[in-house]
C-alpha cells in the first residue's frame, strides 16, 4: 500500500480469520459476560448482515504476514443541508498486548486515513476508550461526550398511552426519527441498510440483569413517538438507547413516555442527546463521558468546511452532536 515499507501492508481481513486470530484476544476486553461462542456468533451475524457487507469490514496491519493490529469499518454518510459527506467509522482498534509500544495502531491508522481520502470519504470518526490524545496525533478532534442522567419524577407523570413496539412499527420509527432529524443543521443518516443494523443490534438478548423496553405511542394509528431502552434494576435506571418524535403532540408526550419506561426506577440516564430531542427533556444532571469519547478527523476540503461551519455550535453546544446509537 502507498506510503508503506516493504513488508508492511494493510489488507482486509476475513471474518473466519478474525475470528481465529483476534476475537480470541479480545474476548476478556470487549465481550463482557458473553461466551467466546457468543462473542464469535454476535460478530459473525454482524459482519453476514446487508450493511456491513457493503464494503470490506475488518482491517489489520500485516509485517511479514504476521497480523500486529486490527480494527472493524462502518460506512456511514452525514446530511449537511443538501450535502452529503462520506463518512468511515472505526471501531475496535486492537493491538495484542505483546506488540503493543511499537507505533503498530499509529501505522495502521495513518495508511487507513490515507486510504478513505483516496476512495473519497470525506471524513473519519471513532468513539475513544483511551486517551484521546493518541487520536489528535493523527488529526482527530475530540467533541464534547457527555452523560444526562434525570430524576424520573422530574418528568410528566401523565399516562402517556405507551404500549409494546411491534414489528410493524418500524416503518413508523424511523419516520419518526427523520422528523426530528431534519430541524437539525446536519446529522448522520440512517439508510434503511444502517436502521436494519440497528435493530438487530436491539433485538440481541441482554445480560439476565437488564430487560429491554422499547415503547411508541400512537395517535389514529399513527406512531408519534418512541423510546428504546434497557431497564437495569441494578443501576435503578432506564438506560435509554434513543428515542423520537414527531409533532407538537409527540413532543408533549414524549417526557411521559421515557417515565413510564422507568417504571419504578429513580433515574433515567443515558448518553445526552442531540438538539432538538434535548429540549425536551428537564436539565438534569450532566457529566463528561470517562469512555467512548467522539472524535472526527476531516479529511477533504468538504468536510473541512463542514466543521468550520460547525464547530462552534458542536464545541460549545449543551447537546452533543450524535446519538448513542451512532457508537461503533
Amino acid at each position: 500500500m502507498g506510503g508503506l515499507v516493504s513488508g508492511v501492508i494493510l489488507a482486509t481481513i476475513s471474518p473466519d480469520e478474525y475470528v481465529r486470530e483476534v476475537l480470541p484476544e479480545t474476548h476478556e476486553l470487549w465481550g463482557g459476560k458473553r461466551t467466546f461462542e457468543s462473542y464469535a456468533e454476535d460478530f459473525r451475524g454482524m459482519a453476514d448482515s446487508a450493511y456491513l457487507k457493503r464494503r470490506r469490514f475488518v482491517v489489520g496491519l500485516y509485517i511479514d504476514e504476521v497480523l500486529v493490529c486490527s480494527c472493524k469499518l462502518y460506512d456511514r454518510e452525514i446530511r449537511w443541508g443538501h450535502k452529503t459527506l462520506r463518512a468511515t467509522g472505526i471501531g475496535a482498534v486492537f493491538t495484542p498486548e505483546l506488540l503493543r509500544g511499537r507505533g503498530y495502531a499509529s501505522v495502521m491508522l495513518g495508511a487507513l486515513l490515507d486510504e478513505e481520502r483516496d476512495a473519497g470519504r470525506d471524513l473519519a470518526f471513532l468513539f475513544s476508550d483511551i486517551h484521546p490524545v493518541f487520536y489528535e496525533r493523527l488529526g482527530f478532534i475530540a467533541l464534547p461526550s457527555r452523560l444526562l442522567t434525570l430524576r424520573a419524577t422530574s418528568l410528566d407523570g401523565s399516562p402517556a398511552g405507551g404500549v409494546p413496539l411491534e414489528a410493524s412499527d418500524w416503518a413508523g420509527v424511523r419516520r419518526c426519527f427523520d422528523a426530528l432529524e431534519a430541524e437539525r443543521p446536519w446529522s448522520f443518516k440512517r439508510t434503511p441498510l444502517v436502521w436494519d443494523w440497528m435493530r438487530g443490534m436491539w433485538s440481541r438478548p441482554v445480560e439476565a440483569s437488564m430487560q429491554r423496553v422499547h415503547l411508541v405511542v400512537r395517535r389514529n394509528r399513527s406512531l408519534i413517538a418512541y423510546t428504546l431502552g434497557r431497564r437495569i434494576p441494578s443501576k435503578d435506571t432506564f438506560v435509554v438507547d434513543d428515542f423520537a418524535f414527531e409533532g407538537e403532540a409527540g413532543r408533549a408526550v414524549l417526557p411521559a413516555l421515557l417515565r413510564a419506561a422507568a417504571g419504578d426506577l429513580r433515574r433515567v440516564g443515558g448518553w445526552l442527546p442531540p438538539s432538538p430531542a434535548r429540549d425536551v427533556l428537564p436539565r438534569g444532571s450532566v457529566r463528561p463521558r470517562k469512555d467512548a469519547i467522539f472524535m472526527l478527523a476531516p479529511l477533504t476540503s468538504l468536510a473541512r468546511s463542514w466543521w468550520s461551519a460547525n464547530r462552534a455550535e458542536v464545541l460549545d453546544g449543551r447537546a452533543d452532536a450524535y446519538w448513542s446509537a451512532d457508537h461503533v
